[in-house]
């Protein structure tokens, strides 16, 4: 941890001066020879998960879900994005109509190369994962398994609101019921569809005729205490050019420890519809924990720990400082 905070602060203010083009080549999984863009701050990622936790649980169909959803939109449009807010009534496994509101934020829209990031912003309905049975049925906190990847985006839009440097457009994609899957004490049968369902729907509606970023990643409890991502196997079967990519950028920031060159399971997420539906090559930063008894996902998945008490500015900072390499070191 000390080494990757010390590579941090030497880079600072190299990512500060740096123009944003790619002094590499353009090929798929080239990175910039240094490091560009502005410096990500973890403390302001930090305050927009810990913001979005203060809405309560984010379950679909709830006052808090709804209000939550009004602030993250409100926050891209302050930084200056197009916001369009995508809604559908969607059906979960149980058959319950989800009101489910896909919000996507666009910088640049009139660009035509364009990179798209994503996470989801819903949380789990149940703790099923929990050690305490008693809690299976609670909704979950989500400071990691929602806000983390949302907050991690609006801080690396706040921070585009007022750079020049990029040769290209982003759009910020905020995915709506992803975790309306069946629950692990339910007799109903999981068919492998019931988990991303707005993913699901904007690879099959996507919020633009025809759109076709050059690439899209997923960030999924991306601040997590002790969190490693490790290739996950659908990005390295549709995206292993963006895979290489991301883990370069993230060598070459001094945050490999964080990214480590060796491969995890294979995670039906968000990414997974966008791949096969929506034909965009997309990857999954997503934690590995391969120790760990609870889940491979990490203690807190989908328990009522999932709170702000676990999670890591360091972590946020070595994935949202990746995330910024990659988009500045992105030619025209």
């Amino acid at each position: 941890m000390r080494k990757t905070l010390l590579a941090y602060i030497i880079i600072s203010a190299a990512l500060c001066a740096c123009g944003g083009k790619n002094k590499a080549n353009d090929t798929a999984g080239a990175s910039a020879a240094e490091p560009c863009g502005p410096v990500f701050n973890a403390d302001s990622a930090y305050s927009y998960c810990a913001a979005q936790c203060d809405f309560g649980p984010r379950v679909m169909n709830s006052e808090a879900h709804e209000r939550c959803g009004e602030w993250i939109a409100g926050r891209f449009e302050a930084y200056g994005m197009t916001v369009t807010r995508q809604k559908a009534v969607l059906r979960g496994y149980d058959g319950t109509q989800l009101k489910s509101t896909n919000i996507i934020a666009s910088h640049k829209p009139e660009r035509k190369e364009r990179v798209m990031i994503c996470a989801h912003w819903d949380t789990r309905p149940w703790a099923d994962n929990d050690p305490d049975s008693a809690n299976h049925r609670k909704p979950v906190l989500g400071a990691n398994d929602g806000a983390s990847g949302v907050a991690v985006m609006l801080e690396v839009a706040r921070l585009l609101s007022s750079a020049d440097s990029l040769s290209v457009g982003v759009d910020f994609v905020c995915f709506d019921a992803e975790d309306w899957g069946v629950p692990s004490w339910s007799d109903v049968r999981d068919d492998g569809n019931s988990f991303a369902l707005g993913a699901q729907y904007w690879a099959a509606n996507p919020h633009v005729k025809g759109y076709k970023p050059r690439f899209g990643v997923l960030l999924d409890m991306v601040g997590g205490q002790g969190a490693r991502f490790y290739r996950e196997a659908f990005s390295m079967q549709y995206a292993p050019g963006v895979v290489e990519k991301v883990w370069d950028a993230a060598e070459l920031l001094g945050f490999g420890s964080y990214f480590p060159v060796e491969n995890g399971g294979m995670i039906s997420d968000d990414h997974v519809p966008v791949n096969q539906i929506a034909g965009i090559p997309t990857i999954d930063i997503v934690p590995y924990y391969p120790e760990c008894e609870a889940s491979s996902f990490g203690p807190t998945w989908h328990t009522v720990h999932d709170d702000m008490s676990h999670i890591d500015r360091n972590t946020l900072q070595a994935v949202g400082q990746t995330v910024i390499q990659v988009l500045f070191s992105e030619g025209e």
